[in-house]
């Protein structure tokens, strides 16, 4: 179990969540017994950019999806996704839309001449 089991986002300084991003970051890489070096080289970035991000001194949104490209974590980012919901009226709607049956083709009478 983490040291922090609950964190409450919006009371947070800038300067903090730039450190907690940094502070997973670190506890990644380490998990996935990677060096510094490693991790940089992998992400395409210098070692000491990934030292300062880890430090939470370097707040690059570029730096960070580099980084968790290079750790395989890069589908975190799902809960950015933007999903379209339907209200209950709209579903409504669409479920009333559906077809209910299927009406038969009306047959042509061929005339032979």
């Amino acid at each position: 179990m983490s040291d922090i089991s609950y964190i409450k986002w919006d009371a947070l300084s800038d300067r903090a969540v730039n450190e907690l991003l940094g502070s997973f970051i670190r506890q990644s890489r380490i998990r996935q017994n990677k060096t510094q070096d490693q991790l940089a080289r992998e992400a395409g970035i210098a070692r000491s950019t990934l030292s300062l991000f880890e430090k939470g001194e370097n707040s690059s949104l570029m730096v960070f999806i580099q980084l968790l490209r290079a750790l395989s974590l890069l589908d975190l980012l799902k809960e950015f996704e933007i999903r379209e919901q339907l209200s209950p009226l709209q579903l409504a709607r669409l479920e009333h839309s559906k077809r209910q049956r299927v009406k038969p083709k009306s047959k042509k009478s061929i005339n032979p001449e």
